[in-house]
């Protein structure tokens, strides 16, 4: 399988929402608890720009096998040289190391785009997603106990993170 990353259009939007619905009964990635709707995405889409804010398509051929964002952290202009990234990989494409292929290339980003500093906010229990971040030089920089109630339960939050400079 040979995966390219891409710019995502507005076309792509109703796959990315697909994909990122895929993994809400799983309670690993996400603290939605219902699936979202294109439209109720389209404000969040609509924050993205490639020159600072990127949001790529992963592509196998024509299909789209998931999705990487970096999205701005905090909102405030003091942390401008600082991301926040999501992966999101499609259920059909998921064990095939496709979440290292997206580090990889958003570690090739990171000079052009003027980044210096990633975050990751990750599910204490979704352990597969923190081992590769883990593997690839982030480290826990904070932890929110119990502030998920998913479906009772309640679930811990992970900030990971990791300079560049």
């Amino acid at each position: 399988m040979s995966i390219t990353f891409e710019y995502a259009t507005q076309a792509d939007l109703p796959t990315i929402t697909a994909i990122y619905n895929q993994i809400i009964p799983s309670r690993l990635a996400t603290a939605d608890l219902k699936p979202v709707s294109v439209a109720s995405k389209q404000a969040w889409f609509d924050q993205f720009d490639p020159h600072s804010r990127p949001i790529w398509v992963m592509k196998d051929g024509d299909t789209i096998a998931g999705w990487v964002s970096l999205e701005s952290f905090y909102g405030r202009p003091a942390y401008v040289h600082t991301t926040e990234m999501s992966i999101y990989i499609d259920e059909h494409y998921r064990h095939h190391g496709l979440g290292q292929k997206a580090l990889n290339y958003v570690f090739s980003q990171l000079k052009a785009l003027d980044i210096n500093t990633l975050v990751a906010f990750i599910f204490h229990h979704n352990m597969p997603s923190i081992g590769l971040f883990k593997k690839n030089g982030f480290e826990t920089w904070g932890h929110l106990p119990d502030v998920a109630d998913m479906d009772g339960q309640l679930r811990s939050l992970d900030i990971l993170g990791r300079r560049f400079k």
